[in-house]
């Protein structure tokens, strides 16, 4: 039965919609007109996160019969964007094809996500790892073979080059125990762990994933390193379900228990997707070198596969304790051994890591934190060598089911498209020191600057808006997890692919050139130069040099300096260049049915 509504504060001071056993009696009957309007409404929709009258909103959307709603939509909501659209799932009042209200949605199938959904009503465990000391702790000791600046370096932790990216993902384990609704999610293993391990059960998962991947990148300005291991677990999910459907294969109970295995211990999960791949006008076959490929070299005797190949860019591998290794690109028959989804332990025998370059990177070797610009938190990527790496068959998720390698990589830039909301949190903080900045420099109060920064705001809150508006259009999968609406999710990434470069080009107007010739840190161990920078270089009354200096650093460190590569080059390129997702906005924008109503109010009759 369907029960009347109210808005109730939760914990994290946001709003939900929960049950109200206080109304009127009359209205408690699941076929009341009211009940059936707002339980459709609750079933699609998040609540605001401020009182309303919901009963206004459903009475808006969804009339009763016979009744007109009025003109004036409640909180300013616009009429037309409520006629026209509706909720997500039913199409807008055109779809509510028996009557205007809506009627409740009949029982789904039983997946195996239902299936496994730990009850409300059970205790939760705690995982092994629950705190950013014990993270950190846990990267020790593991004797990887990283080679970093032409050296072996077999401990990373406390590497200067490599200690930013460390603490940056610890904030994920912070965030977890300091706001937990938004940090952590209890998995369908009973355990309460990182969010990053959930499994989306519904859309409101795929929502609060969102609010978690903007927060971290308000908290570190930089990439935190989680999202790619997300995104293929959710992706993962589905796929093996759907394999073992056509081909009877046991992959997606493999997959199960070893999700399970990582919630319990609230592990990091990488995710390992971009192939060397060489000469990109031949197939994985033909290649001159076939180990810019992850392939099956030979298999033993008990299905062990033995994998040689490289994956590129890997972002946090380093910080990372198990990598979910993904084919990269649709495959063909005569490539069934590049079609290979596996998990594998970081430290696995036959591993080499060589540590990527990232501009600016040696100013944490120079001893100044100023000059760093973010000295607490960065990103890492590292090209990975794979030589003969053994994957035991329990760990084996697709073995040569050529013909799912394009699903699951579809599927996985639709989860990882959209996590690019993680942009829009360091679009806040490119707001944040735009405007420190300008009242350093004494110019906040012109109106060109204020436009400016409303510019920001502007492009900023796109980035994050497609970004949830995929999310709120999540829809179930066969296996029962949620994807994220494909449409949205590639919208969202082709406004990151321009936006924050047009962000970062304002930023560095509003700095001024300082930003880029102002003299190191180390000057000011210079007597004479001190007194004269000291003298110099002051900007608004009451604002220090200091304070001065490091703002200018931070804007350079995050378009400039090491942090460009997350919040620039990574939003150009990473999950897809800006062809690639023209190519699906090409195929899902489904031009004939806009041409139609274009006919249809034009006259034209073909």
């Amino acid at each position: 039965q369907l029960l009347p509504t109210r808005v109730e504060p939760s914990n994290n001071k946001n709003h939900r919609i929960t049950p109200h056993n206080s109304l009127p009696p009359s209205s408690m009957a699941p076929t009341h007109p009211a009940n059936r309007r707002i339980g459709a409404l609750a079933t699609h929709v998040e609540a605001p996160k401020r009182e309303v009258d919901i009963e206004d909103i459903a009475r808006f959307s969804w009339p009763d019969e016979k009744k007109s709603p009025k003109a004036v939509a409640p909180m300013g909501m616009q009429r037309s964007a409520i006629q026209i659209n509706g909720c997500g799932d039913c199409g807008g009042q055109d779809g509510l094809k028996v009557s205007p209200v809506a009627a409740p949605p009949p029982a789904a199938a039983r997946t195996p996500l239902d299936s496994l959904k730990w009850p409300l009503d059970k205790p939760v465990s705690q995982p092994r790892i629950r705190t950013a000391e014990q993270f950190i702790e846990s990267l020790r000791g593991r004797n990887l073979r990283v080679i970093i600046l032409g050296k072996m370096v077999s401990e990373f932790v406390d590497h200067p080059l490599v200690w930013p990216s460390v603490n940056c993902m610890a904030e994920t384990y912070r965030i977890a125990l300091d706001n937990p609704d938004v940090g952590s999610a209890v998995g369908f293993s009973g355990y309460r762990m990182s969010r990053f391990l959930h499994v989306a059960e519904t859309a409101q998962d795929l929502v609060m994933q969102s609010m978690m991947q903007r927060e971290l990148g308000r908290r570190t300005g930089s990439c935190f390193q989680r999202c790619v291991g997300q995104d293929a677990t959710n992706a993962m999910w589905g796929t093996t379900y759907d394999i073992d459907q056509k081909h009877g294969t046991k992959y997606h109970q493999r997959f199960q228990k070893f999700i399970a295995m990582a919630q319990s211990e609230n592990l990091v999960l990488g995710g390992a997707m971009t192939d060397a791949k060489g000469d990109r006008t031949k197939n994985c076959v033909n290649q001159e070198e076939k180990d810019v490929y992850v392939h099956v070299h030979s298999r033993k005797p008990d299905g062990t596969l033995i994998l040689r190949g490289s994956k590129l860019h890997q972002t946090g591998v380093l910080n990372s304790h198990w990598m979910i290794i993904m084919p990269g690109q649709r495959l063909d028959a005569e490539e069934k051994d590049f079609a290979v989804a596996c998990a594998i332990p970081v430290d696995a025998k036959g591993i080499t890591y060589i540590y990527g370059r990232q501009s600016c990177d040696l100013r944490a070797m120079e001893g100044s934190e100023i000059d760093q610009g973010n000295a607490m938190y960065g990103g890492q990527e590292a090209l990975v060598a794979f030589e003969d790496v053994e994957v035991p068959p329990e760990y084996v998720f697709m073995d040569g089911e050529y013909e799912f390698a394009q699903n699951l990589v579809e599927r996985f830039t639709a989860y990882h498209r959209r996590s690019y909301i993680c942009k829009a949190g360091l679009g806040d903080v490119m707001l944040g020191a735009s405007a420190v900045v300008a009242d350093y420099n004494g110019i906040s109060k012109a109106s060109h600057v204020k436009d400016k920064l409303i510019e920001i705001a502007y492009l900023n809150e796109n980035i994050a808006g497609t970004a949830l508006a995929a999310s709120y259009g999540g829809q179930a999968m066969p296996a029962g997890n949620f994807l994220p609406d494909v449409l949205m999710a590639n919208i969202c990434k082709h406004n990151v692919t321009k936006f924050p470069y047009e962000i970062a080009r304002l930023s560095q107007d509003l700095a001024g050139g300082l930003m880029v010739t102002l003299p190191a840190d180390k000057e000011w161990e210079n007597e004479v130069a001190s007194k004269l920078l000291e003298k110099l270089l002051k900007g608004k009354k009451g604002v220090t040099v200091e304070n001065r200096r490091r703002i200018m650093r931070l804007i350079e460190n995050m378009t400039m300096g090491r942090n460009a590569v997350g919040y620039l080059t990574e939003s150009l390129h990473g999950a897809g260049s800006p062809q690639a997702q023209r190519v699906l906005i090409q195929r899902l924008m489904d031009l004939e049915t806009k041409k139609k109503a274009a006919k249809r109010l034009a006259g034209i009759k073909d």
